[in-house]
């Protein structure tokens, strides 16, 4: 019972003291030395982390930079790549619109029917007709089909 007592008065001598100090930081309004410690601890750690912070976001802004300067490039390569390619589709075009009728006929249906609808969409419609009607029935039915799905394939505005 005797230990039992000076348990329960060492318990209370502590929360008495915890109180006080609680209590003196209150009223004077200065926090403790712990509390400030605690404090400039927290305050160094975020400067820290802060300072992490601004030099991901260097570093991400730095790669946003890069890969839009690739991604410029590439769009820029890609619109020559499509500018040399219709200037090749428009040399084929004149190409195929130049040579006699039957001989245009007979290349265009053993050519692969997408190239050959591409360049009977490109060429005069009454070259293109008369080359048309040179080729077999079944050949240019199956062209026709596919110039028509093509045309559905353009947007209109």
């Amino acid at each position: 019972m005797m230990r039992l007592g000076r348990w329960v008065f060492i318990f209370c001598l502590l929360f008495i003291i915890h109180v006080g100090y609680a209590h003196a930081e209150a009223v004077s309004g200065k926090p403790s030395e712990k509390r400030i410690l605690d404090l400039t601890q927290k305050q160094k750690a975020l400067e820290k982390q802060e300072e992490r912070l601004k030099a991901l976001k260097k570093d991400v802004d730095e790669k946003i930079e890069e890969y839009t300067k690739l991604l410029n490039r590439i769009e820029t390569a890609l619109n020559e790549l499509k500018a040399v390619k219709e200037e090749h589709m428009k040399h084929l075009i004149k190409t195929y619109e130049a040579m006699p009728e039957e001989e245009a006929a007979a290349r265009l249906s053993v050519l692969y029917e997408p190239t050959a609808v591409d360049i009977l969409l490109g060429m005069n419609s009454r070259k293109a007709g008369a080359i048309m009607g040179l080729m077999e029935p079944k050949k240019a039915a199956s062209i026709t089909k596919r110039m028509t799905e093509a045309a559905k394939k353009i947007p209109i505005k």
